[in-house]
């Protein structure tokens, strides 16, 4: 079964990361704007995004990892010196961003959205 975990903030997705690199399994991560206190996100398109990732989680192998990662408010996701956004591991250039680990796969913004893409990302692991 696919291990689910959901972290906050760009330490505690190193540290998630870092658990998991070494294990073989392949990891996948869904870059999101954070949430509020009512569990929603700033994030339009992530807010689209994230029933379709996660409903696409049993076509992804399973001894896969899934990482959900808060990334932030609105402000500290603009800001171009964005850890996210700078950092060799990431380089993301927009939210939602789901990725798997280590490779050149990722998805982007509105195909984040798209069963039979984010399906095909989970299936070609």
């Amino acid at each position: 079964m696919v291990q689910k975990i959901e972290v906050e903030g760009f330490e505690a997705f190193v540290e998630q990361v870092e658990t998991f690199k070494s294990s073989g399994k392949p990891i996948f991560v869904l870059f999101s704007g954070s949430k509020d206190s009512n569990g929603k996100s700033w994030c339009p398109d992530c807010v689209v995004a994230e029933p379709v990732v996660k409903g696409a989680l049993d076509k992804a192998p399973q001894d896969a990892v899934f990482i959900y990662v808060g990334v932030g408010d609105r402000a500290f996701w603009k800001d171009k010196n964005c850890v996210f956004r700078t950092d060799s591991r990431t380089k993301l250039k927009s939210v939602p961003t789901l990725m798997k680990y280590g490779t050149s796969q990722r998805l982007a913004e509105e195909q984040c959205a798209k069963d039979d893409l984010v399906e095909m990302l989970f299936d070609d692991a």
